[in-house]
């Protein structure tokens, strides 16, 4: 199917942006030593990069997405034995039974960016504990490079454990809890899932995927996306090996299950799941490849493609229809929780 036009015009203007970054990078040093200095402290590359994105997210929310619910929240702090302690935000709906499905959530980023309080992110859990009927348990997971895997994945475990643990505190039902990731949030959600079952194996009802990269060696990253968008498959590569690189403390590590949930030894004991891709993502195959490998071992996993859209297709529900029908079947997928 073809990108859908509001993407294709998107594309264009982030064509020329690659273009530019080309430019930059090539300019002579001289010319990057004769510019003017900037007043006050200096920002790292990286400290400019997360300040970028997140006025782009604030942006891309009101020009783009949907303005969220009043949700009333509550934060608390989960010990992570041998590893920094990991918050979490609780977005409890007015109304809600008083033990309650849950689902805990993990921001997309590519482990280096993003976080609760972007506000698409923030956005997207206020809609959909109101929407669902759900209590919304979002993880603050540590960023890399400055914490890299396996942080994340321990932080994870460790909130789903506090979870667990403190079910009746937080009011939810710790027989109705749903594990859900975006992007390099749903690599943390399979991992988890993965940890709980050959650790405490604490009852989970579901694990919600969202465009997920699930194996970090690059063998299911498929190019024909970025191809069809007039995108340099060197891009998408280069990117994904840039992630891996941030993420892991050395690149034979993405081989380990944790890291690549897609490689585990085997997938069975898992819960069902729903894993949901788009056409023009070169991480498409990670959903499918990953859905086959559950059904293999057992496990109830339906793989969806949103035929025309993007990797961040979720974000734009104030303009197109094919995000409405995401937030939908998120939506009715969570709350099967009430079953």
């Amino acid at each position: 199917m073809p990108l859908d036009p509001f993407f294709a015009e998107r594309l264009r203007v982030h064509r020329r942006y690659l273009l530019g970054q080309a430019v930059r990078r090539v300019k002579p040093a001289f010319q990057t030593a004769a510019a003017k200095p900037t007043a006050g402290k200096k920002l790292s590359p990286r400290e400019r990069h997360r300040r970028a994105a997140l006025a782009w997210d604030r942006t891309e929310l009101q020009t783009v997405g949907t303005p969220p619910p009043d949700v009333p929240t509550e934060e608390y702090v989960v010990p992570v034995p041998g590893y920094p302690d990991v918050g979490v935000r609780v977005y409890r709906p007015q109304g809600l039974e008083e033990s309650a499905p849950a689902v805990l959530s993990f921001f997309g980023g590519a482990f280096r960016i993003g976080g609760v309080d972007y506000p698409t992110t923030d956005a997207a859990y206020r809609r959909r504990a109101v929407d669902a009927g759900v209590v919304v348990v979002a993880v603050r997971y540590a960023l890399a490079p400055e914490h890299r895997y396996p942080t994340q994945v321990e932080q994870g475990y460790a909130a789903l454990d506090w979870l667990h643990e403190h079910a009746a505190e937080v009011g939810v039902d710790p027989a109705r809890i749903a594990v859900q990731g975006t992007s390099a949030g749903a690599a943390l959600a399979a991992a988890v899932t993965l940890a709980n079952r050959d650790r405490a194996r604490h009852p989970l009802r579901l694990q919600l995927l969202e465009v997920p990269v699930l194996d970090l060696t690059a063998r299911y990253l498929d190019l024909r996306p970025t191809w069809a968008m007039g995108i340099p498959a060197v891009v998408a590569l280069r990117e994904l090996r840039s992630v891996a690189r941030t993420y892991l403390p050395e690149a034979a590590r993405s081989t380990e299950a944790l890291a690549s949930p897609l490689r585990a030894a085997h997938h069975d004991g898992l819960p069902p799941a729903l894993i949901m891709t788009a056409e023009y993502d070169p991480l498409r195959r990670h959903g499918d490849a990953y859905a086959t490998a559950l059904r293999r071992s057992g496990v109830d996993a339906t793989a969806v493609r949103y035929d025309g859209a993007i990797h961040d297709i979720w974000i734009f529900t104030g303009v197109l229809d094919a995000a409405r029908r995401w937030h939908d079947q998120v939506v009715g997928a969570l709350r099967t929780l009430h079953d």
